[in-house]
């Protein structure tokens, strides 16, 4: 470690952030957590052309989603194919697996 280096927790800004549009593959029923919660799981598809040194690439990827309370009620209307953009980050399934969930913290229709 160099002398400018702080190794305090402050110094090192952790960030979990995701934004990622796509078409909506797969939707669930929408269900209740044992406390009462809204929760709706379903699965995106995203494609698009994105830049990489200096180079245009097509990507794509399909991801698994969750959503509770508000933006599960909103997400429950959906239909299998509609655009949408969402917002929030990115969890392990379980403690167990190791498969990315995206939780859902905001939804856009589009």
């Amino acid at each position: 470690m160099t002398q400018n280096q702080d190794s305090s927790p402050r110094a090192a800004q952790v960030v979990n952030e995701v934004a990622l549009s796509g078409i909506v593959v797969e939707l669930d029923t929408l269900r209740y957590t044992p406390a009462g919660i809204p929760v709706l799981r379903f699965r995106i598809a995203h494609e698009s052309e994105q830049s990489e040194a200096g180079t245009a690439r097509k990507v794509g990827c399909e991801i698994a989603a969750v959503a509770f309370d508000r933006e599960a009620r909103l997400a429950a209307g959906l239909a299998l194919g509609a655009t949408v953009t969402l917002r929030g980050f990115l969890e392990r399934k379980g403690r167990d697996n190791r498969a990315l969930v995206l939780h859902a913290t905001h939804i856009a229709f589009e």
